[in-house]
């Protein structure tokens, strides 16, 4: 095996460097987009079984890498099921045209600070709403779907987005490049969630759930029933934020 290694080093060439660089660089980049989901967890599952495989050629242990061998074509399957969410999100980066951020960092502070005084008085108010910001990948789809504004983001004028008796009160307001793009949009509902029994009837929270999987959106979200306040980031929802854990965390996410 030594010599073999060896053998392989006398044979290493510039485009042998390269070749190992860009699978370093889009190995990294997929776990970067995993990170803190469950598919993290599978990722590291599927590691284990490929040591376990190198392990059992190595050692000559020919049960147990017959047995491996055996199930590793329907690994392919698996993985497309199991990371389903995953793909379509690394799929839709390579394909959006926003590989920039929504909000420059000169602004972000600002136009922030907007959405949190109106969180804030719409969670006091209890009144429901469902507010998407754009991160990387568009949601212009999802925009287009719902009432076009292209305003400057205001307190006044979200309140008034949500206010029960608006007639965009039901649906999301979609935050793109530091402007209110659209409202009354409608977000998919996620086909898997953890959400606990007393959420499941709660369409506001599957769908920030939903957009959060399919995107790489923030999703805030006021409770109608309880002016509880929660953000949904990377198809996981955290839930009973005040203001300040509400900024700290969109602020860490976001930049």
């Amino acid at each position: 095996m030594f010599s073999d290694i060896i053998g392989a080093l006398t044979r290493f060439t510039l485009g042998d460097l390269i070749d190992i660089l860009l699978v370093t660089f889009v190995l990294y980049y997929i776990f970067l987009l995993i990170r803190d989901t469950k598919a993290y967890q599978m990722a590291v599952g599927l590691a284990i079984i490929g040591i376990l495989f190198l392990i059992t050629q190595w050692g000559n242990l020919v049960v147990s890498n017959w047995i491996i061998r055996l199930f590793s074509p329907f690994l392919i399957i698996a993985i497309i099921v199991l990371f389903q969410g995953e793909i379509r999100r690394i799929l839709t980066m390579i394909g959006s045209r926003s590989f920039r951020r929504s909000l420059s960092s000169k602004s972000v502070k600002e136009k922030l600070e907007e959405i949190f005084l109106a969180v804030d008085y719409l969670a006091s108010k209890k009144i429901g709403s469902l507010i998407a910001i754009e991160k990387e990948i568009s949601l212009k789809s999802y925009a287009d779907r719902g009432t076009k504004i292209d305003a400057n983001i205001s307190k006044d004028l979200l309140v008034n987005l949500f206010f029960p008796r608006s007639p965009l009160h039901d649906g999301a307001v979609i935050i793109q490049r530091s402007k209110i793009s659209a409202a009354g949009c409608l977000l998919p509902l996620p086909p898997t969630h953890n959400l606990a029994k007393d959420l499941l009837a709660r369409t506001r929270h599957l769908a920030a759930i939903g957009l959060s999987q399919e995107t790489d959106a923030a999703v805030i979200v006021v409770s109608e029933e309880t002016g509880t306040i929660s953000l949904a980031t990377k198809g996981r929802l955290k839930r009973e934020l005040d203001k300040e854990a509400l900024k700290e965390n969109l602020h860490l996410y976001l930049q």
